[in-house]
């Protein structure tokens, strides 16, 4: 979906226009064909690069190598300058950007707070191998919060279709995750497929759901939730049904002038407001 990030301020005009037109497309192909791999081209759009390219990437944007017990690189990684660090970031990121291109969050973040952020790559994007689809997407995922250590509280940033993922995280590991804050976000893919699609049986054929408000469920920490008014790839109302769903502490911040994913300057404003909501709780 990042821009349905489902498409963040990262993400490349082209996959926004094409995103735009993706549940329909979906859908389509869908009954036609029954095939997953067809309609996962017609979600996940990978930026993809070659290791070189992507580590004079990440020099360029002050981000390390973050890697596994393997030494495989599964992200990227800025540890705060102030110690002690205050927490641990996961940053979950849309569908058509990667976890370089996310960098401008880990500038915001850390400009206001003290924090170790984490950019969790997705199986193919970047330089990262594998395809993606949403049990990939859940199992990089499963890999990277356990590498983030239990020494410090672990936040969770999700963004458009990372909060798909960053939800999947918060409901499956509840006891690991201090806060979390979704950015564009939807109670489940199938509902916003629904909306771009009225006519079709969307809940019966999409194969990739990220059901968001189902996990929510096993959560009680404190979320916040970004809404944008005039977000036409995951409406408004998607990311209010999910608000309204949740049962634990949460806050809304919403921009009626917003599109997708986007946070009105100063940026360091909300994420002031972010840090100061999960430390209150």
């Amino acid at each position: 979906m990042k821009q349905a990030n489902i498409i963040s301020p990262t993400e490349p005009p082209r996959a926004k226009k094409r995103l735009g037109r993706l549940f329909w497309l979906a859908v389509a192909v869908c009954v036609a064909f029954g095939c997953a791999p067809l309609q996962r081209r017609l979600i996940y759009f990978p930026p993809r690069f070659n290791a070189a390219k992507a580590d004079a990437m990440g020099h360029a944007a002050n981000l390390e190598r973050w890697t596994n017990s393997a030494g495989a690189s599964i992200g990227w990684k800025r540890l705060t300058p102030e110690r002690p660090a205050r927490g641990r970031i996961l940053l979950c990121y849309g569908n058509g950007s990667s976890a370089i291109g996310c960098a401008p969050y880990a500038n915001a973040i850390q400009s206001v707070a003290a924090f170790d952020v984490f950019l969790l790559e997705y199986p193919g994007y970047g330089d990262r191998r594998g395809s993606p689809s949403e049990k990939s997407l859940f199992q990089s995922a499963d890999e990277g919060l356990p590498l983030l250590g239990t020494n410090l509280p672990v936040y969770l940033v999700g963004e458009s279709l990372g909060t798909g993922v960053a939800s999947y995280l918060a409901g499956t590991y509840p006891e690991r995750i201090a806060g979390v804050i979704l950015l564009s976000p939807f109670n489940s893919l199938t509902d916003v497929g629904q909306h771009h699609a009225p006519i079709l049986p969307v809940h019966l054929l999409l194969v990739d759901r990220f059901p968001s408000e189902d996990y929510l469920r096993r959560y009680h920490g404190p979320v916040g939730f970004m809404l944008d008014g005039k977000d036409r790839v995951v409406p408004e109302k998607f990311g209010m049904r999910l608000y309204d769903s949740y049962g634990g502490p949460k806050r809304v911040w919403e921009f009626p002038r917003g599109g997708h994913v986007v946070i009105p300057e100063p940026r360091e404003k909300f994420w002031r407001e972010v840090v100061e909501f999960w430390q209150s709780h």
